[in-house]
């Protein structure tokens, strides 16, 4: 009964994001929680760092060659530029943080699995994770493929149209962040890529609304350095109660 009910609570994509937050903090899965979060915290704190620079740099550029009488567009360039950043480079720096990641990504799926079914399963090791390496790193770069040239097109709108390019990026980023984090549970199965995405788009404002969500929270300093291990957990619990007996049953 209890199940059932925390099945209703987080019936929309956001809930179960949502639930991602209850999950890290389980007896039992922290310690799968950890790595994740400390390659976020790195990857993250090094980039926005490094980011953050060059946009005052190149506001102070572009202000040198203003007339003084248009000073006040600085008070413009700073928002503009730092929405622009968040919305345009938080999932690149994601996707590189899951590249880096990815084995430990499927591995905290697993055991959330595991405790979600009461499956038991023996792996874990460091044995385990460097035998899955070869395999979660080939799903990533499918995962890759399918991001790039759609990336360059959404890109290229979004520095041309101010604002609606800017949303029609956000929703693209949030798509991907649905496909970046239920693949997880799927690629722990061994579902094919493409039988993934199209069980997402048959499921499409759910996994929007996951994606949104985990794009929201993305964008957050420092609440994003928690997103990945969140995200994780969350796309499993959705896995778990919406795909999972489907899927499996149509292998």
């Amino acid at each position: 009964m209890q199940n059932q009910q925390q099945k209703m609570q987080a019936k929309t994509g956001a809930g179960y994001f949502f639930k991602g937050f209850d999950l890290i903090n389980t007896r039992g899965l922290r310690r799968f929680v950890l790595i994740p979060l400390f390659i976020n915290l790195i990857i993250f704190g090094v980039a926005f760092y490094w980011l953050f620079g060059q946009i005052e740099h190149y506001i102070a550029q572009a202000l040198s060659i203003v007339p003084d009488w248009l000073s006040w567009i600085e008070y413009f360039l700073w928002p503009f530029a730092i929405v622009t950043v968040l919305i345009g480079f938080s999932f690149i720096f994601s996707a590189a943080a899951n590249w880096i990641a990815a084995p430990f990504n499927g591995l905290l799926s697993e055991k959330v699995e595991d405790l979600l079914t009461g499956r038991v399963t023996t792996g874990g090791s460091l044995k385990d994770i460097v035998n899955d390496v070869p395999r979660t790193l080939s799903r990533e770069w499918c995962k890759l493929k399918y991001y790039i040239p759609r990336a360059i097109g959404f890109f290229i709108i979004m520095w041309f149209i101010p604002v609606i390019g800017q949303v029609i990026w956000f929703l693209f980023v949030a798509w991907m962040m649905a496909v970046q984090y239920l693949d997880y549970p799927f690629d722990n199965h061994k579902v094919n890529f493409n039988v993934m995405r199209d069980e997402l788009n048959s499921r499409k404002s759910q996994s929007y609304s996951f994606g949104i969500a985990t794009a929201l929270f993305s964008m957050v300093p420092i609440v994003n350095l928690i997103v990945m291990p969140v995200a994780i957990c969350g796309a499993t619990a959705l896995w778990v109660d919406r795909y999972k007996h489907g899927v499996l049953a149509g292998k």
